[in-house]
């Protein structure tokens, strides 16, 4: 058998704990730390690059972004790493006083079937005439059911096969 000197491969002398010390085993593709660690890191570098570019943003005022959007503002910790992300509401009080009726909407009551008025929660048959039934009226001949089938399948036919008409040939 062949040494590892001479096969140019190098082996490890054991498992490698994750350099955050967190207990661990890391690797080389992530830098020897694990996981969890790295995934951490990544997050916060991704964290700290969208809070320098929108700060750079407010400061230069050249926001792209409409002024309604919320502007995210970040305060990061070197030291420590620790990175905090407020997200600052812009609007004009106009728009404050629009927003909120668009916001507050009716509360809609359990689903039920259209035809025995049963609940049917996540379980309900939504028809192609629009309304939800339960499984006992989900059938359209169940509840009678408004919609054209027939002239649905013969349009939805014709579109799929449209006529293909040879050019006529000239007599000679």
């Amino acid at each position: 058998m062949e040494s590892s000197k001479e096969t140019g491969c190098q082996t490890r002398e054991g498992p490698i704990l994750c350099v955050n010390n967190c207990g661990f085993f890391g690797s080389a593709a992530t830098m020897n730390m694990c996981s969890k660690c790295h995934k951490d890191m990544i997050l916060k570098q991704e964290q700290a690059k969208l809070a320098a570019t929108s700060i750079e943003n407010i400061v230069n005022g050249s926001s792209s972004s409409n002024d309604k959007e919320p502007v995210v503002a970040a305060t990061i910790d070197v030291q420590t790493g620790a990175a905090e992300l407020k997200v600052v509401s812009v609007e004009t009080s106009a728009g404050l006083a629009s927003g909120q009726s668009s916001e507050m909407k009716p509360k809609e009551g359990p689903s039920r079937c259209n035809t025995c008025r049963k609940r049917v929660g996540l379980t309900g048959f939504n028809c192609k005439c629009g309304y939800l039934f339960c499984a006992v009226h989900r059938y359209s001949d169940k509840h009678d059911c408004p919609f054209d089938y027939k002239n649905a399948g013969r349009d939805a036919i014709a579109k799929a096969n449209p006529v293909v008409v040879a050019e006529k040939l000239n007599k000679i």
